[in-house]
């Protein structure tokens, strides 16, 4: 007779004891980690692929700089075209001081310094294209120019200006030697300006109350929304005045006799002229281009820009991309490394 034996005890390793879900969770589980691993290989991989990038346009530009100032166009000492008679050119232009990234002092010294240790250099030519800025930024630069140009009497200096050349750039203007324009080019506005608005009227109608604490009774003068009194005003305008008589100064030592006072009582009034006209009442030498005086009164049409480049790559890089934007680009940077 033959006996079969069947085991009713189940051991926790038998695959009737597996929970049918165990096979399941186990499974998810290590999907889970290799995708994870998948991720981190991907993330890894992505970061050197942006390492890579930035270092690629970093030394892009880091190059381009050094590059650019061994070009034609930086100050022109190392250019082939600077080896032999030729017209230093430097450029001016912007708002006077309005760019915390310009220093449009610096740019005219340092170019004009440059062209006078090139013996090659037959004359210089400031290029002018500006409506003009400060009037601080303005007087250091006309005294920078007049002082170099006693340096160096033999190389004049020419200013020829563009479409506009008023104001603080006629204040700088002044100090060159001659000065050309186009018959359509606005100068002058030989004067100067303080703008603001009164809101207080607005404020009344509207209800609004000022609380303004101050320690001195002109400290807040100019505040647009509190009222302004006639000992105020007195004091804007005698400072407005001074500043105006040392741009008339300087707009008189530089030009001297050039200029038809008697005969165009509002010269000094803040006007803006054309070329013509400008031309007419001694603001402006004669006609001209920057080819046409490296050609016809310099004698020397070959042109040499000697326009410094300011701190090279740093400085290209926050003008061409600006200051916030650079400072994101370092942020962004540090943030890959």
């Amino acid at each position: 007779m033959e006996f079969r034996i069947h085991r009713t005890d189940k051991t926790p390793h038998s695959p009737e004891t597996t929970p049918k879900n165990e096979s399941w969770e186990r499974q998810t589980l290590r999907d889970v980690l290799l995708e994870a691993y998948k991720e981190q290989r991907r993330a890894r991989l992505w970061r050197n692929i942006w390492r890579g990038v930035g270092v690629f346009i970093f030394f892009s530009i880091l190059m381009g700089a050094m590059q650019g100032g061994n070009s034609e166009n930086t100050n022109g000492q190392n250019s082939l075209a600077a080896q032999s008679e030729h017209t230093a050119v430097i450029e001016l232009s912007g708002v006077i001081g309005g760019d915390e990234f310009v220093n449009h002092v610096d740019i005219l010294r340092d170019g004009m310094e440059a062209a006078y240790k090139n013996k090659h250099a037959k004359a210089i030519i400031i290029r002018a294209n500006s409506p003009g800025g400060s009037p601080v930024v303005s007087n250091i630069a006309f005294q920078e120019i007049q002082r170099l140009k006693n340096l160096k009497k033999n190389i004049p200096v020419y200013v020829v200006m563009e479409d506009m050349c008023a104001s603080g750039c006629y204040y700088i203007a002044a100090a060159a030697d001659k000065i050309y324009a186009d018959p359509s080019t606005l100068v002058g506005s030989i004067g100067v300006i303080g703008s603001s608005f009164d809101a207080t009227g607005l404020m009344d109608k509207l209800g609004v109350k000022r609380r303004q604490r101050i320690a001195g009774n002109n400290k807040g003068m100019g505040d647009p929304f509190s009222p302004e009194t006639s000992e105020q005003q007195a004091i804007w305008q005698q400072m407005l005045n001074q500043i105006h008589e040392e741009f008339i100064k300087a707009v008189r030592a530089g030009r001297g006799a050039k200029l038809k006072e008697s005969e165009n009582p509002d010269l000094f009034s803040g006007r803006v002229y054309t070329g013509i006209e400008g031309r007419k009442v001694g603001l402006v030498d004669d006609f001209g281009n920057v080819y046409s005086v490296a050609r016809d009164v310099v004698k020397a049409e070959k042109l040499v820009d000697y326009t410094p480049q300011q701190d090279d790559f740093m400085r290209l890089l926050t003008r061409g991309l600006g200051a916030k934007v650079s400072t994101e680009i370092n942020n962004w940077i540090h943030q890959i490394w």
